[in-house]
């Protein structure tokens, strides 16, 4: 994982997240993901791309440890992230893998992960990602953005998985 790499995948992100919003139903104002009930003491209207990417990079990418990931899956489970936060994403990685969900990246997660190939690991992620989303209570609202969302990311698993 190198700086490029990590860049790309920020303006993936960026690109999911969308602009400005006033009436986000859960985080209220949210801009580029990074919502008021986030971050209150933020304002969020005059955020700018490198705060938003600097929130990323510090709240998101690094407490999963990205870098002991290959880069398909360090991406799927960044973006996991964004959406539910780092202990979720690590959670359903580890049930995706059949271990114990306890949202840490450990010898046990490591060796699990060893077992599949980054292209097995990315679909089975993004199906429990999926699986994940459809049991929450604002699925109903959310889903087409949701899906449409997934289906992009198949499209850049087919990019981050090539050898």
């Amino acid at each position: 994982m190198n700086r490029q790499q990590i860049q790309s995948w920020l303006i993936r992100i960026v690109g999911h997240e969308g602009g400005y919003s006033e009436d986000d139903l859960i985080g209220g104002a949210t801009k580029w993901g990074i919502s008021h009930k986030a971050y209150p003491n933020l304002d969020i209207a005059s955020l700018t791309v490198e705060d938003a990417e600097d929130i990323y990079l510090r709240d998101y990418l690094t407490p999963l440890h990205a870098e002991l990931f290959d880069d398909g899956v360090a991406y799927q489970l960044f973006d996991f992230a964004v959406n539910s936060g780092p202990i979720t994403a690590i959670k359903q990685l580890q049930e995706a893998v059949g271990c114990s969900p306890d949202g840490k990246v450990g010898p046990a997660t490591l060796a699990a992960l060893a077992t599949r190939s980054e292209a097995d690991l990315v679909m089975l992620l993004i199906a429990e990602r999926l699986d994940y989303m459809a049991s929450l209570k604002n699925w109903p609202e959310n889903s087409r953005g949701w899906v449409r969302r997934m289906a992009k990311n198949l499209r850049f698993a087919t990019l981050d998985t090539e050898e």
